[in-house]
């Protein structure tokens, strides 16, 4: 029974030879958080009061998300968003406690790149907001949870698609498709609640302007998008564990016999021989 609650916990990823390594993941999931909140809500803090800069804000949330995953995803994934650690843990790729400390480190970093960044912007730049999510007169709070949720959904089932370990096709092209997946959510909802999709971004943001009003929509929305998104990828859409010969017959038009293509194979081997 202790060692199925351990487990459940995942005490065996933050304790003995794992130690070291957690600690490092959650360095770079800080500096994940600290770079989106400084680069990210310094775009919206800049050009918040020009008209046409939706697609200036939605490359830079885009662009550096894309960074953060090509430079540190290797060490914690690079979650840098509660809504995906829940989903993974939901789904148990991580345990809870690795889970709750990762969101912690998440929040902690996005507070920091926000304090960074009302430090190192002009006083006149100060009334934009820094970048907080406010929810638009235009719609309710119950919209704009809504909006947040499918955002947290389309991210999240993003994340699960590229990480998918049966589909090796799509590891390159990773960290650029979930930057593009930020960047789609951002070009859509700037307008309505300044788009979250990461409740720890919203949260350094928060803290720093002051502003909490409606604050739970982007907690909810994107956690909850986000697990419904990385069950049903997990339960209905992940790839199958196939060999080498079953990924030929996913990707090629033409479905060839598993025998001919070993024969050939094996044809070509001793072709080659001296």
């Amino acid at each position: 029974m202790a060692g199925r609650f351990k487990e459940t916990l995942g005490i065996n990823e933050v304790v003995g030879k794992n130690a070291n390594t957690i600690w490092k993941a959650l360095i770079a999931e800080f500096i994940g958080n600290l770079l989106l909140n400084f680069f990210g809500c310094g775009s919206v803090a800049t050009v918040a009061a020009v008209p046409s800069s939706f697609v200036l804000i939605s490359l830079a949330f885009g662009l550096v998300i894309f960074v953060i995953v090509s430079s540190v995803g290797h060490v914690s994934g690079a979650h840098v968003n509660p809504a995906v650690t829940v989903a993974m843990v939901v789904t148990r790729n991580i345990g809870i406690l690795k889970g709750v400390l990762y969101i912690v480190a998440q929040c902690l970093g996005s507070l920091a790149g926000s304090a960074i960044l009302f430090g190192l912007t002009p006083n006149r730049i100060h009334s934009n907001g820094l970048g907080v999510n406010i929810v638009s007169p235009s719609i309710t709070a119950e919209q704009a949870f809504g909006v947040e949720f499918m955002l947290g959904f389309v991210l999240v089932l993003t994340v699960f698609g590229v990480c998918d370990t049966n589909r090796f096709e799509s590891k390159a092209i990773g960290p650029l498709a979930i930057g593009m997946a930020v960047c789609l959510g951002h070009l859509i909802a700037v307008d309505d609640d300044g788009t979250s999709m990461n409740p720890a971004r919203s949260f350094g943001a928060a803290v720093i302007a002051g502003v909490w009003e409606h604050h739970w929509v982007f907690w909810a929305g994107p956690i909850l998008g986000g697990v419904v998104a990385g069950l049903l990828y997990k339960y209905v859409f992940a790839a199958p564990q196939t060999g080498p010969v079953k990924i030929i017959e996913r990707y090629t038009a033409v479905v060839t016999d598993e025998n001919e293509l070993k024969r050939l194979d094996g044809a070509e081997i001793k072709s080659s021989l001296p």
